[in-house]
């Protein structure tokens, strides 16, 4: 019996010995850093998203009113900081159309200097923001002022291209037609290499070989040549300069942190998995602070490139985001004249793939809205009517979620009910009264009381209600105080541990609020 022990540690002994220093650090490791498939197509949906990313980058430098280098560099280092310190996994950060829209302004009345001053200043608040757990406002948000956002953010996706296909060369309509194609079919035959790759290498071999003339990625603008290097930005540190960016620094902390965490919260949905909205919060600060410092114009989560890294080439880490960024240096600086003959043809075609793929075609399936009730589907058409008239998808959340809360309010402020029983010898009335009582409800409770009519003794049973707020409490002294004025007493009764709390702390108190 001594052996047969021995023996099992001697074995034990042998197997600990034979694990080598290498295979302990394999176990360490992530499972997708051993596997080749995953590499591929995070390596391979970074080099789709740095093309995608380019002439958005562009454009939204000519926005702000900023050379295009500005916006590139803003995309590349946005994109390679959160990819580390960021809380959503795959999720891509660059150069937003929502922040050129609020930095624009200030770069045309005072300069590139200001703006870049603006931008290290926003990242400053975002990352205080984020340490006071302003990502918790996220459960605030409705799943119908979600699903308008998801739905509004198609629609302004799909409009963003149609410029692109206005005043343009016949050549492009067939051009965007077979990009589609291709899309829709390559997968059919394999998804090993990214359909959207695919179809922009083609269409591009296809307009220079034959000597197509159409708009290029070169039309946008020149692209950089060299590497963003950090300074500080050219402004005098004085209190002027602090109250000049101010205001427009914390409107680009808002409205980024906006669109950041209602991406992260749509990646969580498409991928089922969680991510740390306080992290992400924080690490849009970090980034933008990082992106001023190597005059960057700013940015914060980009949805539709994010659509396009993880609904349309499957990414889920963060290689995928520091590759995009990566790639998207490298294909500027090593690559600028192959990348400038990239028709725009196929980026379009690929934006339009993406709206498609964003949009919640059964949230407007008829048989859906028949299920759903009109409150819902009047938030979600709000949201979507805001973002889509103001361009900015932080107004529409905000109005569409103000918009559930008012109907929310309606609805339940009529849910608190009274209840009367009089006692067989009609000395005394116990009002029993179920619901929740705050500042909406409250103001009917007051008159569902007969105060004339009652006895001269009154029970108010709260056994069933809550009270929520000082608004409920105001009301209950106001009831007590009609039946004093007429001689009579009340007794309020069955009051929860958290609701007699609050009335006993302000009961008697709010004399002058009702």
């Amino acid at each position: 019996m001594w052996r047969c022990a021995r023996a099992r540690q001697v074995r034990v002994s042998l197997s600990s010995a034979a694990v080598t220093p290498a295979a302990r650090l394999r176990g360490l490791k992530p499972d997708w850093l051993n596997n080749p498939k995953v590499w591929r197509t995070e390596v391979l949906a970074g080099l789709v998203v740095a093309l995608a990313l380019i002439p958005e980058a562009i454009s939204f430098s000519i926005i702000a009113g900023v050379d295009p280098a500005i916006g590139l560099f803003a995309s590349f280092t946005m994109a390679v900081v959160i990819s580390i310190v960021g809380g959503r996994r795959a999720m891509i950060s660059a150069a937003t159309g929502a922040v050129a829209l609020v930095i624009a302004p200030l770069n045309r009345e005072h300069g590139l200097g200001y703006l870049i001053a603006a931008v290290i200043l926003a990242g400053v608040i975002q990352v205080a923001l984020g340490a006071l757990g302003v990502a918790k406002l996220m459960r605030f948000v409705p799943r119908s002022v979600m699903v308008g956002f998801v739905n509004a953010l198609a629609i302004l996706i799909f409009m963003a291209q149609v410029p692109e296909m206005h005043d343009v060369p016949w050549a492009v309509y067939p051009l965007i037609i077979g990009g589609l194609a291709l899309m829709v079919f390559f997968p059919k035959v394999t998804k090993v290499i990214p359909a959207p790759l695919v179809s922009i290498v083609i269409l591009t071999v296809i307009t220079v070989s034959a000597g197509i003339a159409v708009p290029t990625v070169g039309d946008k603008g020149a692209l950089p040549s060299s590497l963003p290097v950090p300074g500080l930005p050219d402004v005098p540190f004085t209190l002027d300069t602090l109250t000049t960016i101010a205001p427009y620094a914390f409107a680009m902390a808002l409205v980024g942190l906006m669109e950041s965490l209602m991406t992260a919260k749509l990646v969580d949905d498409i991928t089922d998995t969680h991510s740390s909205k306080t992290r992400e919060s924080i690490g849009q600060g970090i980034a933008n602070i990082v992106t001023g410092f190597f005059g960057g114009m700013g940015g914060c989560a980009m949805i539709g490139q994010t659509m396009i890294n993880v609904k349309v080439s499957g990414a889920r880490t963060r290689v995928s985001t520091f590759l995009a960024g990566v790639f998207l240096m490298v294909l500027c600086i090593a690559f600028g004249p192959v990348v400038s003959d990239i028709p725009m043809a196929a980026l379009v075609a690929v934006m339009v793939m993406v709206s498609f793929a964003t949009f919640d075609w059964h949230s407007v399936a008829p048989k859906t809205l028949k299920r759903m009730p009109a409150g819902e589907i009047a938030v979600m058409a709000v949201t979507v009517i805001v973002v889509v008239a103001t361009a900015n998808l932080a107004i529409g959340v905000v109005i569409g979620s103000l918009t559930a809360m008012v109907i929310f309010a309606r609805r339940v402020a009529h849910l608190a009910r009274v209840h009367s029983v009089l006692d067989p010898d009609g000395t005394t009335v116990v009002h029993r009264v179920t619901g929740e009582l705050f500042f909406a409800s409250s103001n009917d409770l007051v008159g569902q009381f007969d105060y004339a009519g009652d006895p001269d003794k009154i029970v108010i049973d709260l056994s069933e209600a809550h009270v929520w707020d000082a608004s409920s409490v105001a009301a209950l002294d106001a009831i007590e105080t009609k039946y004093a004025q007429r001689g009579k007493t009340v007794d309020i009764t069955g009051l929860n541990d958290l609701s007699a709390d609050l009335y006993g702390k302000l009961t008697g108190e709010l004399a002058g609020s009702h």
